[in-house]
């Protein structure tokens, strides 16, 4: 069955996310100063993003909500106990130079133009529509999506077969005629083969490893990858 659609990942797919939350941290931590228990603004970042990490995994999996989690970041990250406000309030200020270094990746544009009009698009992310839709409007690309769909309003999580089914369900097609990009070997790309879907892994990182996966290391691969598919044949074609 050929593929018809294209469903997206956001964050560190098309938008640079570890960029700009890497970026508005440390403008951050320059006003806020460095939490104790920290030895250096690079060490504090990289100790941020593993909190990060953790805490994404702990709302995926259905253990805490969107803004528990965040809140729960912050309470570690300062290693501290913190009101609900106090956490919001923290947050909110490293928000702030955190959207002021948003961008999309280079390749994201010239690959969505390229599978205009060939392909229908849309986003599935593990974030909230009220994050996401702000993000891409802001970006100016949320016009190249006929929906996005997420797991805050969902209720359910990539990897959950649920959460691909209803973005297929969003467009009116069959899991074997979409198609699915994340950066995530796991989250996105297994988790979408596992649902049914054609899952391409955005390793830009170059990791490789995982041969049960088809793999892409940049975006310009990918319409090529979809216009000779045979739901893709051999895997790691690309990288």
């Amino acid at each position: 069955m050929p593929i018809r659609a294209v469903l997206w990942d956001i964050d560190d797919t098309i938008f640079d996310y570890t960029g700009a939350d890497r970026i508005g941290m440390r403008k951050h931590l320059e006003n806020e100063g460095l939490p104790e228990g920290h030895t250096s603004a690079g060490q504090a970042l990289d100790a941020w993003r593993a909190i990060t990490d953790a805490h994404w995994a702990r709302f995926a999996a259905g253990e805490t909500d969107f803004q528990e989690q965040r809140r729960d970041r912050v309470r570690e990250f300062l290693g501290r106990p913190l009101t609900a406000a106090e956490a919001d309030e923290w947050f909110s200020r490293h928000v702030v130079h955190y959207e002021a270094a948003w961008s999309l990746f280079p390749d994201a544009v010239p690959a969505l133009d390229a599978l205009a009009g060939r392909y229908r698009q849309a986003v599935l992310s593990n974030s909230s529509i009220l994050n996401q839709d702000r993000k891409l409007r802001t970006l100016g690309v949320r016009d190249r999506f006929e929906a996005v769909v997420c797991a805050v309003e969902l209720g359910i999580s990539k990897p959950a077969a649920g959460a691909f089914h209803a973005a297929c369900d969003t467009l009116g097609l069959r899991p074997q005629e979409v198609v699915y990009v994340g950066d995530h070997p796991d989250i996105d790309a297994a988790g979408a083969e596992a649902a049914g879907l054609a899952g391409v892994w955005l390793d830009r990182g170059g990791r490789g490893g995982r041969p049960d996966l088809m793999r892409i290391t940049g975006l310009d691969q990918l319409p090529a990858l979809l216009a000779g598919n045979t739901r893709f044949g051999a895997s790691d074609t690309f990288g």
